[in-house]
């Protein structure tokens, strides 16, 4: 029997990169998916990864969901619901960087990035912890980064964020713990995406290896990985936990 068999599973964010590898994987082990993308340029991306996850013989739907605004974030697990019947799993995996110095960011770059990335995770939380509540189990998946650990010059409003995701992370699985409800938080260090894209040309990307002791930057299949193992049933004795999939960065 697959981990997930029967199991019905949200990812944000899922049209490309982290977050398709992740519905991909999840897929792969029996979950229905369903997944988000923002824009109409992903448009052609979610509807061929929704055709690759049917092809995987289990039932996924794309959904187009603006997961930093709560009422749509609310319209679309109300849809899910009605779609699949439930809510098992929730990877809130949808982000943006605007990178640039403090002195010189607008507060508009720091509103955008903390809509996408935290107040999302609020949004999204909120809406499934009902019909997760009322099955009296489920896991809640937050992706954070290396860099709300460890920090980053030009990036303060990115590892904000990231960093607010990991005390969200904890809090909700202080509360929800009785339930059965459990919720952890997954912190990437480089891995090879299009937001890493710049980070692997040039003379950059050997100082970056240098930092690395694994001396590589990550695959999005490695957290997606990392995201199935919380998912399922062998982490059913971990919350409120921050796993570093960073090549040793963080050490």
């Amino acid at each position: 029997m697959k981990l997930l068999e029967n199991k019905t599973s949200i990812v944000t964010g899922a049209a490309r990169g982290i977050g398709a590898a992740i519905a991909l994987k999840l897929a792969e082990q029996g979950s229905n998916i369903a997944f988000t993308y923002v824009s109409d340029s992903s448009a052609e991306k979610a509807n061929a990864l929704e055709e690759q996850l049917i092809a995987l013989g289990v039932k996924a739907k794309a959904y187009k969901s603006n997961a930093g605004d709560f009422a749509q974030c609310e319209t679309f697990v109300n849809d899910v619901l009605k779609e699949f019947g439930t809510v098992d799993v929730c990877v809130n995996n949808a982000g943006i960087s605007k990178d640039n110095l403090l002195l010189r960011m607008t507060p508009e770059q720091w509103d955008d990035v903390m809509n996408i990335n935290l107040k999302s995770v609020f949004n999204m939380t909120k809406q499934v912890i009902r019909p997760m509540m009322k099955a009296k189990a489920g896991s809640i998946i937050n992706m954070s980064s290396i860099i709300g650990i460890r920090g980053n010059a030009g990036q303060s409003s990115y590892a904000a964020s990231k960093a607010g995701i990991i005390g969200f992370t904890k809090s909700v699985a202080h509360e929800l713990g009785s339930r059965n409800i459990r919720c952890n938080a997954i912190a990437p260090g480089f891995i090879e995406t299009d937001m890493t894209h710049y980070l692997q040309e040039g003379d950059a990307v050997n100082e970056f290896l240098k930092k690395i002791p694994l001396g590589r930057f990550g695959k999005a299949e490695e957290i997606a990985n990392t995201t199935l193992f919380l998912a399922s049933d062998m982490s059913s004795y971990i919350t409120g936990q921050v796993i570093s999939a960073c090549g040793g960065l963080n050490i």
